[in-house]
């Protein structure tokens, strides 16, 4: 996949401004589309958009497939006729800056719920809701199983005092394990509870679909973000308990992590569980090559977060408290991009996230399918982040990137361009002034500019970088739980910032004025 030299900007919708105590997907996000677009740039990068769960986090979600009804604009339900103005008055927060899940999260649930019970009783909208029921017959009704079950156990365990309420712990055996007579009684005694789940489902769609068409009407494509790994409490690890490496009860037998390095002595322990994928390959990937298509059908393009795993990944045996006791594990990553590509044609339009421990396997995998890896540009001035010290050679530097590399300043796990810099070494700060050549006055806009002016194919830059923030503005700290994925604009940048950005664009050759994607169909090897 040969990369179009163009540009575009990392913001998830839940950092959009809006009176609502979270971004969502309604004018504020359409504003947006039209700065982008005016702004010059032609991709919007958002992370996962699933139902978020512990911690708030978009990559341990509920469901690879599901949309995260928290993002549904109370503005274009009442346009819709389906809340009304005293309902939106009362869920008003009012107070702005970072999101408060605590409350946002009730609020838009009860207004969503609002929503789904008019929508049902109205019928007015019933044909469009048969047609997604079909549309989505392979994941929804698995899903809405889940949520419903979830629900009542999630307030069981509550009121009985339980800390893990997840499927394979606290649920009823037979539904725990879908046995046929147990799920027939749940899905008798909650047709309607079931119903407004999926209604909820619709009703996401419906307003993605508004604000992703109004993107490619302005020329901007959607980069959408796929964890590699699903959550063990979610959907899809209990509709499917059979691809993954899980035992009798449900349990992992392994899970996945990443081993020891500079910054961590005891390496990562995410918890996931690892994919049993003999029977993945005997299925010939057909619920992965369904997981890429639900994903395909929201975003232009898919980041593939975490991509070596699909080379080998790191697996702990279950039960450890630390990763440090694991082993890589071969993964059929061949097999199943060759799956992806007889199914999606030769030009896969997937990105790999290539960073961390990368071997030869990894960059040989990447580079055999023509997909576009990453670059960080803060990586490659940050002696430590980087493992190589400040070399020259150091790939993340920006005279060493490839028109086949996807580069970012940062991303949402890292500090701000403005924080990092902050708390930069002497010697640090000194190679930036040597490599650009001048001390700037703002040295976050000067490294901005050195990943516009790079070779690279595609240029995504963070919001806050973008504005300058600093560390408040952060999005996430790995290995932490608390106060993550809160962040929020108190406001769209105006019309100046977008004329600043735009002549930027210009000036380094990356306005595609009105092209519909960021990618052009001749396959390319992303570069070193």
């Amino acid at each position: 996949m040969r990369l179009r030299r163009s540009s575009g900007v990392l913001l998830h919708p839940t950092s959009l401004p809006g009176p609502y105590g979270i971004g969502d997907l309604g004018p504020e996000a359409g504003r947006f589309v039209d700065w982008l677009a005016d702004a010059g740039q032609s991709v919007w990068q958002v992370l996962p958009l699933g139902p978020t769960g512990y911690g708030d986090s978009p990559y341990a979600p509920f469901s690879s497939f599901a949309g995260n009804v928290l993002l549904l604009s109370p503005e274009l339900l009442r346009r819709d006729g389906l809340l009304a103005d005293a309902e939106l008055e009362r869920a008003l927060d009012g107070r702005g800056g970072r999101v408060d899940y605590g409350r946002a999260i009730p609020a838009k649930e009860r207004l969503a719920r609002l929503a789904a019970e008019r929508l049902l009783s109205s019928g007015e909208y019933a044909a469009e809701l048969d047609a997604f029921r079909l549309a989505n017959a392979g994941w929804l009704d698995d899903y809405c199983l889940f949520t419903a079950i979830k629900r009542e156990r999630d307030a069981a365990a509550a009121a009985a005092g339980v800390r893990d309420s997840s499927w394979n712990a606290y649920w009823p055996r037979g539904l725990a394990r879908r046995e046929p007579e147990a799920i027939a009684a749940f899905r008798a005694g909650h047709g309607r509870e079931l119903a407004l789940i999926g209604a909820e489902q619709f009703l996401f769609r419906r307003q993605w679909d508004e604000l992703r068409a109004r993107a490619a009407s302005r020329g901007v494509s959607i980069v959408g973000d796929l964890p590699i790994f699903v959550a063990m409490d979610s959907a899809d690890a209990w509709a499917h308990p059979e691809l993954f490496r899980l035992d009798a009860s449900g349990r992992p037998v392994e899970v996945a992590g990443v081993p020891p390095d500079y910054f961590s002595r005891d390496g990562q322990l995410w918890g996931n569980p690892l994919y049993d994928w003999g029977r993945h390959e005997a299925a010939g990937f057909s619920w992965w090559i369904a997981r890429v298509e639900a994903a395909l059908s929201l975003y232009d393009l898919v980041r593939v977060d975490h991509f070596r795993g699909l080379a080998a990944c790191w697996a702990v045996p279950a039960g450890r408290k630390t990763a440090r006791r694991g082993e890589w594990k071969a993964a059929p990553g061949t097999a199943l991009l060759s799956a992806l590509r007889a199914r999606l044609g030769d030009e896969l339009p997937i990105l790999a996230e290539d960073l961390g421990f990368i071997t030869p396997d990894v960059v040989e995998l990447r580079d055999r399918f023509g997909l576009p890896g990453m670059r960080i540009l803060q990586f490659g001035f940050d002696a430590k982040e980087s493992g190589r010290g400040l070399d020259p050679g150091n790939p993340f530097l920006p005279h060493n990137y490839a028109p086949g590399c996807v580069a970012y300043t940062g991303t949402h796990d890292n500090d701000t361009l403005a924080g990092w810099l902050a708390s930069a070494s002497r010697e640090e700060r000194a190679f930036i002034v040597d490599y650009l050549g001048y001390d700037p006055p703002d040295p976050a806009r000067a490294l901005v500019r050195e990943a516009m002016k790079s070779a690279a194919g595609l240029v995504v830059i963070p919001m806050q970088d973008l504005l300058g923030l600093g560390s408040e503005a952060r999005m996430n700290r790995p290995g932490t739980t608390e106060g993550n994925w809160a962040w929020r604009l108190d406001s769209l940048p105006g019309p100046g910032a977008a004329d600043r950005l735009r002549a930027m664009t210009r000036l380094y050759n990356r306005d595609t004025a009105g092209s519909t994607a960021a990618v052009e169909g001749a396959v390319t090897a992303p570069g070193a």
